[in-house]
């Protein structure tokens, strides 16, 4: 395995390997936000609607937080978008050069949705306190829609490099006639971009929830953290199973319509039917494989049903064209993991909603607690992980069957890109470090109004006329025993910030 990494690496241009680097870098860095970018939006107005509908000032408490986190987040997505943008045509100026015309239109979605979705997070923050309740609530609406049309033109852009189509090469191998609508709309568009969103909505979903498992662990039990926890966990509970059914068709589609990434993510060696699952495991440069799981005739019976389903195999094209052993292992790992945590997702899932379905009410254990606030992370992990099976498992093609990524490679000189990688991951840190400071401190200051409040036994009123919402400044102790409304109980109290 080593012998033939060297021989492919000799035979490469030397800046292919920082560029890539620099690549898999910003890319696993931005996407662990787009989640929270596509789908928070929508966990934020369900919020939202509940504390008009209900006039239920905690619910109103939650959206107003969630929006303060959704704009910084954004904020920060910016910087690390505008970077990865710049990377398109600086580190594959000959994908972009030769290809740009078929696919570019996807980015130009993107860009656009960009811009909306900057504009309408503007527009939600202003009228929290200057636009009266339902018109703020209804101009917010399609901030969840520029959200998903964001997400539309990166994945199309995406999966036209998977499954490229829409053009004709001339007799220099240049594309012409191009189709725009085949290009957008390309045999693995549908499966990849419901699985994707999907994800997204998931990932944002357990990641808030985690948040208040993590306070309802630590004794916080008022009505603040039930409602934070129940309602994004909910809308994560309802998908997960969801989300098992589009990645079984996601994959099924890989299948067909890219069989050589279908055998790297399953490690088949050679084209056969009745071929096994293994669970885990390594590749070796012979064919075999090195530990995991073997279940018999399970993958011809997850291609197609049976187990008489042909596999197509590694061998079945050259060892230029096809993921290096290496490679292959990488995105059947990134794969099992996937799926396995996927697998645990959906218990967990059962898990509650059984008890939300007999009892009405929460699951009581401090496992089950555990477990969701552990489940935004491995979210998280599975978003990576999904990233890298697309990819890695793509391997040699930045353009499946057109253009190698050796040949689409930046002409900077290695040296040059291993700087600017070292300034990057600097730069991120930088911006990451920031964003959580910022969220912690944000956290703070909402757990201190709480608590103000609740010592002075005052109770947020829900939103009547403009200005509306529950101001978030620490009150005295006088000015919120002043506020309070006689009769109301402690019940509505908005608890602390987790």
């Amino acid at each position: 395995m080593l012998s033939t990494a060297a021989a492919l690496l000799a035979s490469t241009p030397s800046q292919l390997l920082p560029a890539r680097e620099l690549m898999a870098f910003t890319l696993a860095s931005h996407i662990l936000l787009v989640p929270f970018g596509v789908a928070l939006p929508f966990i934020t107005l369900l919020m939202h609607h509940r504390a008009l509908r209900r006039d239920d000032p905690v619910a109103l408490t939650l959206a107003r937080r969630w929006s303060a986190v959704m704009a910084v987040q954004f904020a920060v997505g910016v910087v690390t978008g505008t970077v990865l943008s710049f990377e398109f045509g600086l580190l594959w100026p000959g994908m972009m050069g030769r290809w740009g015309d078929v696919f570019g239109l996807g980015f130009g979605v993107e860009a656009w949705a960009f811009f909306l979705e900057a504009v309408l997070i503007a527009v939600y923050l202003y009228g929290w306190r200057r636009l009266r309740p339902w018109t703020h609530f209804w101009l917010a609406v399609p901030l969840p829609l520029a959200a998903l049309m964001g997400a539309f033109g990166i994945i199309a852009a995406n999966s036209w490099m998977n499954t490229p189509q829409g053009f004709r090469l001339d007799a220099q191998g240049r594309p012409v006639q191009v189709d725009v609508r085949q290009a957008i709309f390309t045999p693995i568009f549908g499966a990849e971009y419901w699985h994707f969103v999907v994800a997204m909505f998931l990932t944002a979903g357990y990641v808030v929830a985690g948040v208040y498992a993590v306070g309802w662990l630590r004794g916080r039990r008022d009505r603040y953290h039930r409602l934070g926890f129940t309602l994004p966990f909910t809308v994560a509970a309802i998908l997960t199973p969801v989300q098992f059914v589009l990645g079984d068709s996601a994959a099924r589609a890989v299948f067909h319509k890219q069989p050589v990434k279908f055998a790297a993510t399953e490690l088949v060696w050679k084209t056969d039917t009745h071929v096994p699952e293994y669970m885990f495991g390594r590749l070796n440069s012979d064919g075999t494989i090195s530990g995991g799981l073997r279940i018999p005739q399970l993958d011809s019976i997850l291609a197609g049903f049976k187990p008489s389903t042909e596999v197509t195999g590694l061998t079945s094209v050259a060892a230029a064209d096809r993921p290096t052993v290496l490679q292959a292992t990488i995105a059947h790992w990134a794969f099992d993991i996937m799926v396995t945590i996927g697998s645990l997702l959906i218990l967990l899932a059962l898990w509650y909603g059984w008890c939300r379905l007999r009892r009405r009410d929460l699951p009581r254990s401090r496992w089950f607690f555990r477990c969701a606030a552990v489940a935004g992370a491995a979210c998280l992990v599975t978003v990576e992980c999904g990233w890298i099976t697309t990819e890695v498992g793509r391997q040699p093609w930045i353009v499946y069957d057109h253009m190698r990524v050796s040949e689409a490679v930046t002409s900077t000189g290695a040296g040059s890109l291993w700087t600017m990688l070292g300034i990057v991951v600097l730069v991120y840190a930088a911006v990451f470090g920031s964003f959580l400071a910022v969220v912690l401190k944000m956290r703070t200051g909402w757990r201190r109004a709480d608590e103000g409040r609740a010592a002075a036994g005052a109770v947020s009123a829900p939103e009547t006329g403009t200005p509306y919402g529950p101001s978030e400044p620490e009150p005295t102790a006088a000015a919120a025993a002043a506020r309070a409304l006689p009769g109301e109980g402690s019940d509505r109290s908005t608890g602390g910030a987790s």
